[in-house]
């Protein structure tokens, strides 16, 4: 509990962190509840000054990560620290003696535990509160961590998106929507909740081809997508959940936009109980951002416009739903199809986070 509970010290005078659920946390790092540990390990550390705990940090290996890149790399996550290089200098160095005696030649992150869940140092953004599954950090963390001697390994980039603004959009966009089902045979429909298994297996396969050759890119494991889709089946809206399908029923792409419940999140102050439930279940009908946190299509069909498609039905849900706008990724900053494509529908960077390492000696 000191470690889930030391990030509301850190950011008592921080207006735009979001406290996350005690509950959910106390789950997530259970290493009988949480399915990465099925494939991962992982240490909890604590940095304490005159008996109080003023910094975390975790350790981890992710066996399917280093099977997948045929390398031999460990992560760290889950770090915050008070402004003091010396807090911040203990947390990595201890992270990096657990995974330099489990035979790990680098160290990456942060990432909790995994590039699917929060990673990255806040770079960019830090007058924006963190929407669902971002990280949030002080302005310090970055010379903080740069201090302590990591460097860069990968920007990602958060695009603000207004879908309401049709005008911003390219016309190609709406021109390779009309040509998707008479051209292609390919049509849109929405995903469906009560069917969410067999929509749970069309995603994985989708998601573990198109994204396959990310840069910190990880297989997810079907379990590992049935905890995830458990936690968010609440906050869930069919009209923001699209697939793609062929004539004979091949699910071909996918997207999955998800309302920014943490607008909620942030009048909760972590606790489900007394009031908690209630103010969740008054809350969520308020959500007015969103973010799209998955699109991707098989590569043999990325030029039918299904992409297109997806990104035309979102400017027509947004002239009916209450989220008319909210923010697209993160995409690599090296995905520079995905970025000119965001950019062309009127998108703007309006986070950046920074992924580290630190190679071994």
């Amino acid at each position: 509990m000191r470690f889930i509970r030391l990030p509301w010290r850190i950011y008592r005078n921080h207006p735009h962190w979001v406290p996350p659920l005690i509950y959910e946390r106390k789950r997530f790092l259970n290493t009988k509840k949480n399915p990465f540990f099925t494939h991962g390990e992982a240490e909890y550390f604590l940095a304490w000054r005159d008996g109080e705990p003023v910094g975390r940090i975790s350790a981890q290996i992710d066996r399917d990560f280093n099977d997948f890149h045929k390398n031999a790399w460990g992560m760290f996550g889950f770090f915050e620290a008070e402004d003091d290089p010396e807090v911040a200098a203990a947390l990595l160095d201890a992270a990096e003696a657990w995974l330099k005696d489990r035979g790990r030649d680098r160290m990456v992150g942060p990432m909790d535990f995994t590039m699917n869940d929060e990673s990255g140092i806040v770079i960019e953004g830090h007058d924006l509160s963190p929407m669902i599954k971002q990280p949030y950090h002080p302005r310090y963390y970055q010379g903080l961590v740069e201090g302590a001697g990591l460097s860069k390994a990968m920007d990602l980039f958060m695009w603000n998106l207004e879908v309401e603004d049709r005008g911003k959009v390219l016309p190609i966009i709406w021109e390779l929507d009309e040509k998707l089902e008479p051209e292609h045979g390919i049509k849109l429909r929405k995903m469906r909740k009560r069917d969410l298994q067999a929509e749970l297996d069309r995603f994985l396969k989708i998601y573990n081809i198109a994204w396959s050759k990310n840069w910190g890119f990880v297989p997810i494991r079907r379990e590992e997508m049935e905890h995830t889709a458990k936690e968010l089946k609440p906050i869930l809206d069919e009209d923001w959940m699209m697939a793609c399908d062929t004539a004979d029923g091949e699910t071909v792409g996918i997207a999955l936009t998800i309302p920014d419940i943490n607008q909620v999140f942030k009048r909760m102050n972590g606790r489900l109980l007394p009031l908690g439930w209630l103010k969740f279940l008054l809350g969520r009908r308020k959500i007015d951002r969103l973010r799209v946190g998955f699109l991707g299509v098989k590569p043999e069909y990325q030029h039918t416009g299904v992409a297109a498609a997806m990104w035309a039905e979102h400017f027509r849900m947004a002239a009916v739903k209450p989220q008319s706008g909210g923010e697209m990724g993160w995409i690599l900053e090296t995905n520079t199809a995905m970025n000119r494509a965001v950019e062309g529908m009127g998108g703007r960077i309006v986070k950046r986070y920074r992924v580290y390492e630190r190679v071994f000696t």
